[in-house]
């Protein structure tokens, strides 16, 4: 018979729905954090289905978001400026502006959808409408205001999108899972910025004037109908919580929660979303976490200059895009093996090291030279090394801090808030007057991604004490922090 706890508890914290889920999701030797591989059918089946209905759906929705949101940098070189009369920085400000709308909204975005009750898949296809329709709007704008404005609110619409999606599949994916599909997903956002450049340049050489519009105008015209068709599809599409999404059999609900639950450290009762927040809010590792989340994003600052640092190269405005996909392809590639290979290993400190490093070598060589070739492999390396990390960074989130779903959900939406907090400040570190080579940029980008490196060594070393008093003061432990 299901042991259930009371029914005031929520129904996402039923601790093991059935015997069958216990006997499904039995604990055997793992690793040395205690995670183990899946043995059983039912439960590889369950994944596969997941993976099969989930992550497409998701992928194709960050896709779009990350497009919408750069397609300003694309429009840069189709005379946006001009057109909106825009003169010194103010192309950096409108770059920097959908950030503060992107990060007054996810925290309260995430303690929303945590809530057992709450419909995550109605929620994210309802957000991702709007967002589809102040992206279209920004085609309106004639004046550095109003491009303001829609900037500002874009962020505020797109920003439920990413914690939530990092939150929803917190809720089905192990922690030996979570980093490989994370990178799947964060691939949607490198292959957006690859392929923004080719979407970008067929538009200006096909619509430029067409009806007399600009092209760049007809950039977000197409690319925010486009989300907005997904959007309508993405609501049959989304799961809720485990034991609350329709597509999943009752058995498969129950296994999907009892999963979970068996490879969580430290796993609580829900208290509330409020409770949650000030769980997280009260761990000293979020802060951490949070801290190196920001000096690595603060290294990809250059993703909304890579067309501007691209161009310095010398080539034409459409070469100049068609340029910019290569190095984002391979850090696709990158970024899904190395997901892969830290769920394989359940390993994350060495991980980060190598792709920083990485990064480093790439921004290095880009202040230290003209050369143009030695330019555009620099920009494969530092595009690569960053991209790679981040599903590793955000997995460690999900891992370290998921004692409840509420603390889990605040505790991401904390980290990618104060992480994005970076871009805020980075346009800024280029200054057209600093190219080609933008010394303080790459300067500052190195200094960023070594500053990662030793925050994951500092977690690493804190996890690891953390384990040995957790073996101290209970023998019986078998679930462990990784690192």
């Amino acid at each position: 018979m299901a042991h259930l706890v009371s029914e005031k508890a929520e129904p996402m914290q039923v601790e093991v729905a059935s015997n069958n889920s216990e006997n499904q999701v039995a604990q055997h030797d793992g690793d040395y954090s205690g995670a183990v591989a899946k043995t059983d059918a039912v439960e590889i089946a369950l994944v596969r289905k997941l993976d099969r209905r989930v992550l497409p759906i998701l992928w194709a929705m960050y896709f779009l978001n990350y497009l919408d949101r750069n397609a300003i940098a694309q429009a840069r070189l189709n005379d946006l400026e001009d057109d909106l009369g825009l003169t010194g920085n103010q192309f950096n400000v409108a770059v920097s502006i959908l950030f503060v709308g992107y990060l007054l909204m996810q925290v309260p975005s995430n303690m929303i959808m945590s809530k057992a009750k709450f419909k995550p898949s109605y929620y994210m296809a309802i957000c991702m409408a709007v967002w589809a329709c102040v992206s279209a709007a920004t085609a309106a704008v004639n004046n550095y205001a109003g491009l303001l404005v829609t900037r500002f609110f874009l962020g505020v619409t797109e920003a439920p999108y990413y914690p939530g999606a990092m939150f929803l599949l917190s809720l089905f994916y192990t922690r030996k899972e979570i980093a490989t599909r994370l990178s799947i997903l964060y691939s949607a956002n490198i292959i957006a910025t690859s392929m923004s450049g080719l979407i970008a340049a067929a538009t200006f050489s096909t619509l430029d004037n067409v009806h007399g519009l600009s092209g760049w105008r007809w950039l977000f015209i197409i690319e925010g109908a486009v989300t907005f068709g997904v959007a309508g599809i993405s609501m049959f599409l989304l799961p809720d919580h485990p034991l609350t999404t329709k597509w999943l059999t009752p058995e498969e609900r129950e296994l999907a929660h009892a999963r979970i639950a068996k490879d969580t450290v430290g796993r609580e009762l829900s208290k509330g979303a409020r409770a949650g927040f000030m769980q997280a809010v009260a761990d000293p590792r979020l802060w951490l976490l949070t801290f190196m989340q920001n000096c690595h994003l603060s290294a990809t600052g250059f993703n909304s200059f890579f067309p501007t640092v691209v161009r310095t190269l010398g080539f034409s405005r459409n070469i100049t895009l068609v340029l910019t996909c290569p190095p984002y392809l391979v850090s696709a590639v990158a970024c899904v093996v190395t997901g892969l290979s830290s769920g394989k290993y359940n390993e994350r400190t060495w991980h980060i090291t190598v792709g920083m490093v990485v990064a480093m070598v790439g921004f290095i060589t880009a202040s230290c030279t003209l050369n143009v070739a030695a330019r555009y492999i620099a920009c494969f390396f530092f595009a690569s090394g960053c991209y790679a990390v981040n599903a590793v960074i955000l997995g460690w989130v999900t891992a370290t801090l998921g004692q409840t779903a509420e603390k889990k959900a605040a505790a991401l939406s904390i980290v990618n808030m104060f992480g994005n907090a970076s871009f805020i400040y980075t346009p800024y570190l280029y200054p057209q007057s600093n190219g080609p080579r933008y010394l303080i940029a790459m300067s500052a980008n190195t200094a960023f991604s070594f500053v990662t490196i030793v925050c994951a060594w500092i977690l690493k070393v804190w996890l690891m004490r953390t384990n040995a008093k957790i073996r101290k003061s209970d023998a019986t432990s078998k679930v462990f922090y990784a690192y």
